[in-house]
């Protein structure tokens, strides 16, 4: 091994033949400066295998797995030209003056300590009997002649306990359903 001089660069790359285990073909023997950092330090990086994990996709030509799936969508048609009508969600909460005033129950306003949701859907030019409502858990399908609209809840509902108001003078319809939480006895106590 040959050094030229006494600098860092020419250490480095002593120190670097030194540690490598393959050999160079050509051999520097004039000295020539070259921009070395630390990642020329030491072999070569070795290429890694790729590893097969439980979080790769299967071999499939699926785009979706079952899971990622969201419950209802056998009801959207993309060939159906009816308009989406406009709808707002309200969550409620049955709040009483013990509540409000003195605090005696762990009721905040957040949305944790609502019990029920309010789906107000605006259907212009509608009569209430034209109007098809079906009800899942997660899921609320709506088919009037001229509107459609399949809306994915934000929380799990009782179906049995919902109730539907279609108001003709404001031609809207109201649907409120009480939600199912899994918490509700820690929560409402």
């Amino acid at each position: 091994m040959e050094f030229c001089g006494e600098s860092s660069v020419q250490s480095l790359e002593a120190l670097s033949a030194l540690l490598s285990t393959q050999q160079e073909e050509e051999e520097d023997t004039d000295c020539r400066v070259r921009p070395l950092g630390p990642g020329h330090i030491g072999p070569p990086p070795k290429k890694y295998k790729e590893v097969s994990t439980a979080y790769m996709k299967k071999k499939s030509k699926d785009i979706w797995s079952e899971e990622e799936v969201a419950e209802g969508s056998q009801y959207d048609d993309l060939t159906d030209p009816r308009p989406q009508p406009e709808y707002e969600i309200i969550l409620k909460q049955s709040v009483k003056t013990e509540d409000l005033f003195l605090g005696l129950s762990r009721k905040n306003p957040s949305s944790m300590c609502c019990e029920a949701m309010l789906v107000k859907i605006k259907l212009p030019d509608t009569k209430a009997t034209e109007v098809v409502l079906d009800m899942e858990e997660k899921f609320l399908d709506l088919r009037t002649p001229k509107h459609k609209l399949g809306l994915h809840l934000p929380h799990p509902v009782h179906i049995q306990e919902g109730k539907a108001q279609f108001f003709s003078e404001r031609e809207e319809l109201e649907v409120t359903l009480l939600m199912k939480r899994p918490l509700d006895f820690i929560n409402m106590q």
